[in-house]
């Protein structure tokens, strides 16, 4: 009989702590593996498309209204009711697995669109007009003045949407088991097939867990690549400065 959960959460305790559930082609390890390759293969689709909007849009000024628009479109789009018609839509075109992979992708893309585009193109406009009006008066071509003025200075922003996208992605890329995919998904719609309840609150946590070590793993990467001026941290010199003291006049 499946296991169950009990006040003291024995079900998932039980579930993580078997060595049964952590070797195999459907163990725990396996799943993470998978559930990572869905995420960052839709990340990176979707930075290759967001970015480079973002900073046109950012350093033009045109489509503003459709930024907006499409954000907000792509934000309400239901998840789930897209993939299956995806997949109703795609799958006879390609009958081995990727008539699967691809439409999961397509949803998990469309999700992390809008918050790196919205980042990208305010972190650009938001690039202070004194700082690229003294490029311009140094000599600075208009794409010197992108690469060493705007980017840097908008890349608190710009990395703050993809560790955004990367959590949607983690959160929501479970349903790719909806389709008899990979992933932590699986813990979750097994679980739920079989009333382990067990499996399931372990699938859940495993996939909080993931996206917090990830979330913790871009901070501290924006931590040591964006400038500390532009976010503000105070560092701490190596040597303590004295007071300086004023001569008094007898």
């Amino acid at each position: 009989m499946a296991d169950t959960v009990d006040p003291q959460g024995g079900g998932i305790v039980n579930y993580l702590f078997d060595p049964a559930h952590w070797s195999g082609a459907d163990g725990i390890p396996t799943l993470i593996a998978e559930h990572l390759l869905y995420s960052l293969i839709a990340l990176a689709i979707a930075a290759i498309i967001a970015v480079p909007l973002g900073i046109y849009i950012g350093v033009t000024g045109k489509g503003v209204f459709m930024i907006a628009g499409l954000a907000n479109a792509l934000r309400a789009l239901p998840n789930v009711g897209l993939l299956i018609l995806l997949v109703l839509l795609i799958s006879p075109a390609f009958p081995s697995r990727m008539g699967y992979v691809l439409p999961s992708l397509i949803v998990l893309v469309l999700l992390a669109v809008p918050p790196i585009l919205t980042n990208t193109y305010a972190g650009v406009r938001a690039v202070d007009a004194a700082a690229v009006d003294a490029a311009k008066g140094m000599g600075f071509r208009t794409m010197k003045i992108l690469t060493d003025v705007q980017l840097p200075c908008s890349l608190p922003l710009v990395l703050s949407g993809v560790r955004s996208a990367l959590l949607q992605i983690i959160s929501t890329a479970t349903i790719a088991a909806y389709i008899s995919l990979g992933g932590l998904g699986r813990l979750l719609i097994d679980g739920k097939a079989q009333n382990d309840y067990g499996q399931m609150v372990a699938g859940a946590v495993l996939v909080a867990l993931l996206a917090l070590f990830f979330d913790q793993l871009l901070a501290f990467i924006t931590r040591r690549v964006v400038s500390p001026g532009l976010t503000r941290r105070t560092i701490k010199s190596a040597a303590v400065a004295e007071p300086v003291k004023t001569p008094v006049t007898v």
